[in-house]
Parts: C-alpha cells; sequence; structure tokens
C-alpha cells in the first residue's frame, strides 16, 4: 500500500511587519480534499506537524464568505474535520519522520507554514530525501511551498533553485488585504531563492509539475474578499 505523509503547520499565529500576530492555522479545504482524495485511493495517510503539536484549523476557512456563503458547504467541513479529530489530535512528530516510509508528501496550505514550515530544518531535510528520489512525490499547495525555503543541499544549494513551481502570488496577497503588513512575500521569496514561478491570473485553479515535483494553487469560490490560504 502506498504511503502518503500530510504536513500541516503547527503555528497558530502568524507574527507581521509591526510585531502584531494574525490568528492563522492550516486551510480546511486544503487539508480535507486531498484527505478525502488520498483515503479514497486506498493510500495510508499519516499527518506530522513540527512537534507533533495539534494543528488548529484558519477559522477563516470555515466563514461563510470564504466559502461563497455555502452554509452547507461550511458544514460540511467541520463535521469532517470533527470526524478526523482522532488524526488530528494525534499527530506525528515531523522530526521522527522518514522519507523511507513514504511515497508521497503533501504540504497543506495556509498562513501557518509561513510561520514554522519556511524555517524548520526538518521538513527541509524530509524534502530533500523525497524530492532527490524520482520514485517518490513532493506536493504542496497555497502557501504550503513556504516548507521548500527550508530545503538545502549540505554545500549551501537551495533544492528548488531551477525548478518550476507555483503558490500563492504577490497579486493574491495584495488581494487579501495581507502583502502591506506581511514580513515577506511567498512569490517573491521563491523567486529570490532561484525557483521559476509560474504565477498565473489571480484566484485561478493553476497546478504545475516539474517531474516529481507537483504545485497547485485553488481557484476561489469565495465571495470577497479572497480566500487568505
Amino acid at each position: 500500500m502506498s504511503s502518503v505523509l500530510m504536513v500541516l503547520t503547527g503555528a497558530k499565529v502568524w507574527t507581521m511587519k509591526d510585531g502584531t500576530t494574525h490568528s492563522t492555522g492550516f486551510w480546511a479545504e486544503e487539508f480535507i480534499v486531498p484527505h478525502q482524495k488520498f483515503t479514497a485511493a486506498g493510500l495510508k495517510v499519516t499527518v506530522a506537524t513540527p512537534g507533533g503539536v495539534t494543528p488548529v484549523v484558519d477559522e477563516l476557512s470555515l466563514s461563510l464568505g470564504y466559502n461563497g456563503n455555502d452554509a452547507g458547504k461550511v458544514a460540511s467541513q467541520q463535521a469532517y474535520l470533527e470526524q478526523q479529530g482522532g488524526l488530528l489530535g494525534a499527530t506525528a512528530r515531523l522530526e521522527d519522520v522518514r522519507p523511507t516510509s513514504f511515497d508521497v508528501v503533501f504540504i497543506v496550505g495556509g498562513h501557518g507554514p509561513m510561520q514554522d514550515l519556511a524555517v524548520d530544518p526538518s521538513i527541509g531535510s524530509f524534502l530533500t530525501a523525497m524530492l532527490d528520489d524520482p520514485g517518490k512525490i513532493v506536493a504542496s499547495v497555497c502557501h504550503g511551498p513556504a516548507s521548500f525555503l527550508s530545503a538545502h543541499r549540505p554545500d549551501g544549494r537551495w533544492l528548488f533553485k531551477g525548478r518550476e513551481l507555483t503558490g500563492f502570488t504577490n497579486e493574491e496577497e495584495t488581494q487579501a488585504t495581507f502583502a502591506g503588513n506581511a514580513p515577506w512575500l511567498l512569490e517573491d521569496r521563491l523567486r529570490l531563492a532561484g525557483a521559476k514561478f509560474d504565477a498565473s491570473p489571480a484566484w485561478s485553479s493553476h497546478v504545475v509539475v516539474d517531474g516529481n515535483l507537483i504545485t497547485a494553487r485553488t481557484r476561489s469560490r469565495r465571495t470577497p474578499p479572497p480566500k487568505r490560504c
């Protein structure tokens, strides 16, 4: 049976440029939909966070305004998260997981990864081992690629230098009203590090495949302002 490691942020806040904190966590839909797909396909799923802390959902991701004012959709997501409470309450320690145990690693989005995974050495070494094995898959969505910034080779080279990928764009961050007070922007940081960042039109559904690296942005189906994933 193929196995998937889903990595979630353990952060509950995102520290802004002015020193204030913004409540955050993982984006509900970006955990729920992939988890449903993985389990439906019969894959063995493990969830890990830095330190094995219990992840929290970004409450904005469960608000009506970010779900097209569809109360049924919100209720369905809440019910699914409650159903998975045991899994989310007993996450593996990211520091303890081994690449040899998994075929796929999928990093969930949300602003949380900007706080912790972007500077986490454990995810960095894990990603290096996975990406260097052509038989394995590294995948992420939205702000999840912030975790890529932690991955460097022993000689200091960034693991994803020259790779084609996508993620939450500067334009989307601006429209989501965070850009002005963000300590840094994901698109900027990935480009500066050497990635070939593909910024398709804002709020479009977009997937970039570069070998065994798969990154994506999800199409916003929400009412303004756009989702803050």
